[in-house]
């Protein structure tokens, strides 16, 4: 009997997953709106972004399948292996950048080179896919323990520097909200990866949005903050002037694990949509050696243009999925691909990247999310009225 994870470990998970280097380096992209400004930002795009994330959950959790099977509600069977297809390089994508960041934060701590952190970064990720989910709960909770203990240390540290006044360019303040949206809605094809192994499924999702909402956030300001404070946007440099040393190097490796781990395993689940025979741990590992490669070859130095494509192509995605599951109920599994929802999607994603041109206060995907709602409902009403 496949076990069913309770409250607890879902919340775990997702708290695993907001401590998060990305999640802080995001905020030092914010410095430019200032501590005020930035805040605002960060909690306005993450109620957006996690109501979508807490949606998504909620639709694969209570069908008890997975996210990428969940799209086969809207899309079809070969629909769901397009997105499928882009969720996995996606999550290798983001594999690699976590790798990459953990790795360049670990070496200004402790130098030993940026390949090797790599490697070593690498290394337990895989020990922590080989332990499985199952056996995590322990290992996580004291993980995330030390993670929050450190973490509250570091924001005191940093929040009593003393105040740099450095400029950091240009951002506004939509494109600051956009950012905030952008890194809940990079989890939306994997939470009902966990919501769907859930005791209780639609309660798991609640908890799986708001944890990890509040510890992101919590995470991003502590970019913004140090960044606005100390006048350096290089982790490594930021804990290194506030003196956490060994205990920074702790966070770096600790969070780049925890986050990491999600990110491959998912794309081992998300791979079982593309060949049902492949295994997802197997597949995880091979993720993660990718990941490794990609992070000492490639320079992974700005990831905002990264959540920006996430942004484009699962905002009109979880949208459609929303409108089929919740307002007109419809299951099109059977079919092998629904081309009026997958051209939606394509109009969906369009205007995305149309409003990516026009500096809106409120962002890019709320707008979005109401233009393709609306043409949703007018394509079935125009189809209900001509049979």
């Amino acid at each position: 009997m496949q076990h069913r994870t309770s409250l607890f470990e879902n919340g775990m998970i997702w708290c695993g997953a907001g401590i998060s280097i990305a999640e802080i380096l995001t905020g030092t992209y914010l410095a430019p709106l200032g501590m005020t400004k930035g805040i605002i930002a960060i909690i306005l795009g993450h109620l957006i972004g996690c109501s979508l994330l807490f949606l998504s959950g909620v639709i694969g959790g209570q069908l008890r399948i997975s996210a990428m099977e969940s799209v086969k509600l809207s899309f079809g069977q070969i629909g769901a292996l397009f997105f499928a297809l882009l969720n996995v390089l996606q999550l290798v994508g983001w594999t690699g950048i976590m790798i990459y960041d953990g790795s360049l934060a670990a070496d200004g701590l402790w130098q030993l080179g940026q390949p090797t952190w790599c490697l070593l970064i690498g290394i337990l990720i895989i020990l922590w896919l080989v332990i499985g989910i199952r056996r995590l709960k322990w290992l996580n909770l004291i993980a995330l323990a030390a993670l929050l203990l450190l973490t509250v240390g570091l924001c005191y540290l940093i929040f009593t520097e003393p105040h740099v006044d450095s400029r950091f360019g240009n951002l506004s303040f939509g494109q600051g909200l956009e950012l905030a949206v952008s890194m809940p809605l990079s989890w939306l094809p994997l939470i009902s990866d966990y919501t769907s192994v859930a005791q209780e499924p639609a309660q798991a999702s609640g908890v799986s949005a708001v944890t990890y909402g509040v510890i992101s956030c919590w995470m991003a300001i502590v970019g913004l903050g140090a960044t606005l404070l100390t006048g350096e946007t290089n982790i490594a440099k930021i804990m290194l002037d506030a003196g956490v040393g060994l205990g920074g190097l702790a966070i770096v490796l600790l969070s780049t694990v925890t986050t990491t781990f999600m990110d491959a395993y998912s794309a081992g689940v998300s791979a079982q949509t593309l060949k049902v025979k492949w295994s997802s741990r197997s597949t995880a590992i091979l993720v993660t050696v990718f990941g490794v490669l990609g992070a000492i070859i490639l320079p992974m130095d700005n990831f905002s243009n990264f959540l920006y494509i996430i942004g484009s192509v699962f905002t009109p995605m979880i949208t459609i999925q929303i409108m089929d599951r919740f307002v007109f109920h419809f299951d099109n599994r059977d079919q092998r691909i629904n081309w009026r929802n997958f051209n939606l999607w394509l109009i969906g994603f369009i205007v995305y990247r149309c409003l990516m041109l026009i500096d809106l206060p409120v962002g890019n995907t709320l707008p979005d999310v109401m233009i393709v709602m609306l043409l949703v409902w007018l394509v079935e009403r125009k189809r209900k009225s001509t049979t």
